[in-house]
């Protein structure tokens, strides 16, 4: 690679997709879940197999949503099954590598859309998405625990 080469470039040499559209058809097409969101935490990519994991609906549905006005509901580990608090929300993998622009991971308990369904709990390892030096957004995978 020629000296400042990011490995994403042109045959001219020039760099031509910032980090968050290099991402976005990788996470729209991927077997494994996996979720895309941009610095204003709007949904700019979410695979199929992650919509089912979360009951985002489909990755259509999804698509451009606000992740916290979206279908997801996260909830604490009571056993009163409480939605999180603000606080609490700021430290979910997706947003804590968004904000602090490092690697975050942790569980969260999924409520899916029918209240008296079942949870899940899934384990989330995410990491900030930079443009330019710049934190673009934040992909996150997810594994059901």
């Amino acid at each position: 690679m020629g000296h400042g080469s990011t490995g994403f470039d042109d045959a001219d040499g020039r760099g031509h997709l910032d980090g968050l559209t290099r991402w976005s058809e990788t996470v729209s097409t991927a077997a494994e879940p996996c979720l895309l969101i941009d610095r204003e935490t709007t949904i700019a990519a979410v695979s199929p197999s992650c919509c089912q994991l979360l009951g985002l609906g489909t990755p259509l549905d999804a698509l451009g949503l606000p992740l916290l006005g979206s279908e997801l509901r996260l909830l604490d580990f009571t056993a009163a099954r409480g939605e999180l608090t603000e606080q609490d929300v700021e430290k979910i993998p997706p947003l804590l590598a968004l904000h602090s622009g490092r690697l975050a991971r942790g569980l969260l308990r999924v409520r899916f859309p029918e209240v008296d369904g079942p949870d899940a709990t899934v384990d989330a390892i995410a990491t900030p998405i930079l443009t330019d030096g710049h934190v673009a957004g934040s992909l996150t995978f997810f594994a059901e625990v």
